[in-house]
């Protein structure tokens, strides 16, 4: 009892203290507190997945087609299950569908890298598209937009996924941007949001294929591979204005230089500047593939030792196929980078094309210039598609959030890539620039039901179509692989589905390709793989 009250004694006492001490602490200043409140006022994207349905129909070939659209979140974890990331996503499911369901499901995105999927979403094969003309400048708003009658929701669920540190999408609790900003690392997060989404609504049973658009091409290759690796086989891979390989972009190599001519070729068409113009568009395109893998490829290996009569030679049938002048391919050493094609086309006219798309025409301040002042083609599409879809994803689908919609990952503070790359090939170490076109072969060898599509557009300068070739061209597959891989082309740019024309054969040409994918994984006859076809002395058709 004493000793109590003997606390209770010097507690009393030395409160008074405890006040004075606690009165004298300094106040917070200003921009303390706003700091305190703008911290606590900060939007994030949430842990616990979240999602928003609304309804919507769409007539495809004269069926009304009902759909659910799902805006929502998916949450990426590590091997120990702790959240790492959350990513945006929209999902168009044909009303009826149920988890176990055999119905296809295709996941798309694009990419930048850094770029999120309203580009896909808002032009392409969503049930709803904004509207657009080939080429022309897309007028301010208000906006045609609505329903797609070239969706592929007849064939199709599909699923438009933004890439970490894009759109809605971020990293969580400690993870870091660099943990989603490589090569690798990208891939690995659309491995897990696929997976994760295939249990969460149940379609490991579904037919599956991804759909990427330029360096989400890229993020295929390796994502075909990581998804078989963990046990999950693809139907097909849609590759749409591709890149699969960027070490041929490195200083001093001359493969880019024989990736664009055909596209050179294709923009001089177009452009009416080719002295023996052909009446298509493809004969010209044919007549420079031939002359670049022949005498133009023989050339440029020659560096500085070439004749002046072989130099000469080659600059008078580049002008040919080209429509600049032999005395500019001479000053340039035969070696026309991109931006100063786009400059010196229309040189006379003041006017420069566009990169996305070269049809399109642009007029820079200073007519005298080595290269464009920006592309015009990405000016003339871009607020449309920004403004659609910021719209579109709060009033229709719903999802509201404080969350700047990120146009590029690119934008944050510290932007970096890490392009090494891990090959998937025995003994193939690690790429310092990517080529996943060997991760796609891989898959394919391990698959022999994959079915990949390769669709480019003529006009497209940012990931010309010969490059694409020689990609795919150089995947060492066997014969019955090669069956497999099939092209198509288009009198578009970049993004084809901007051409309404492009579209509706797009449209047709993946309705095919979709049943013949499903046909192939479903027949009693499966593929021959090579070594037992060699050991039973049958070859392929």
């Amino acid at each position: 009892m004493r000793f109590g009250y003997a606390a209770l004694l010097l507690a009393a006492a030395t409160m008074p203290a405890l006040a004075q001490d606690k009165d004298k602490r300094p106040a917070k200043s200003n921009a303390e507190m706003q700091k305190e409140e703008a911290d606590a006022a900060t939007a994030n994207a949430p842990v616990e997945e979240r999602e928003e349905r609304s309804k919507g129909a769409v007539t495809v070939a004269g069926k009304r087609l009902g759909y659910t659209a799902t805006a929502g979140t998916l949450t990426i974890r590590d091997i120990e299950g702790k959240p790492t990331a959350s990513m945006f996503y929209t999902a168009y499911t044909l009303d009826g569908t149920k988890p176990g369901t055999k119905r296809p499901i295709t996941y798309f995105y694009n990419g930048g890298p850094g770029s999120p999927t309203f580009w896909l979403h808002m032009g392409s094969f969503a049930p709803v598209r904004l509207q657009t003309g080939s080429p022309e400048f897309i007028r301010p708003a208000p906006y045609d937009f609505g329903p797609n009658p070239y969706t592929l929701l007849d064939k199709t669920d599909m699923v438009f996924l933004d890439a970490i540190g894009a759109g809605y999408s971020r990293p969580l609790g400690d993870a870091k941007p660099a943990d989603f900003y490589g090569t690798d690392e990208d891939a690995d997060a659309f491995a897990k949001a696929i997976l994760r989404y295939s249990t969460k609504y149940g379609r490991w049973n579904s037919p599956k294929f991804i759909f990427g658009e330029s360096y989400g091409t890229l993020r295929s290759g390796a994502l075909a591979y990581q998804l078989q690796d963990r046990g999950m086989a693809l139907n097909g891979v849609v590759l749409l204005s591709s890149i699969m390989n960027y070490g041929y972009r490195q200083p001093g190599l001359d493969q880019v230089y024989l990736n664009y001519l055909p596209s050179y070729a294709a923009t001089a068409w177009y452009h009416n500047r080719l002295p023996n113009r052909p009446a298509d568009v493809a004969t010209v395109v044919q007549q420079a593939r031939d002359f670049a893998v022949g005498p133009y490829m023989s050339a440029l290996a020659k560096g500085q030792n070439i004749t002046p009569a072989e130099r000469d030679s080659v600059a008078r049938r580049m002008s040919e196929l080209t429509g600049l002048s032999p005395d500019f391919l001479i000053r340039s050493n035969l070696r026309v980078d991109l931006p100063r094609f786009q400059k010196e086309l229309l040189r006379g006219s003041r006017q420069t094309v566009g990169r996305f798309d070269s049809r399109y025409v642009g007029v820079d301040s200073d007519a005298a210039g080595e290269r464009p002042e920006s592309d015009v083609s990405s000016d003339a599409i871009s607020g449309a598609f920004i403004a659609t879809f910021n719209d579109y994803a709060t009033h229709t689908l719903g999802y509201k959030t404080d969350m700047p919609y990120r146009l590029s990952a690119r934008d944050a503070k510290g932007w970096t890539w890490n392009w090494k790359h891990d090959s998937p090939l025995r003994g193939g170490g690690q790429q310092n620039n990517p080529n996943t076109a060997v991760d796609l072969a891989a898959a394919m060898r391990g698959n022999p039901y994959l079915q990949v599509l390769s669709m480019n557009g003529w006009y497209d300068m940012a990931t010309p179509f010969f490059g694409t070739e020689n990609d795919l061209g150089h995947m060492m597959l066997e014969p019955a692989q090669q069956r497999n891989l099939s092209f198509t082309y288009y009198p578009a740019g970049h993004m084809t589905y901007l051409n309404p024309d492009a579209l509706v054969a797009m449209k047709r040409d993946l309705s095919a390709w979709y049943d013949r994918a499903l046909a192939v994984a479903r027949s009693d006859a499966p593929p021959v793989p090579p070594t037992t076809a060699a050991a039973t002395g049958q070859g392929p058709n």
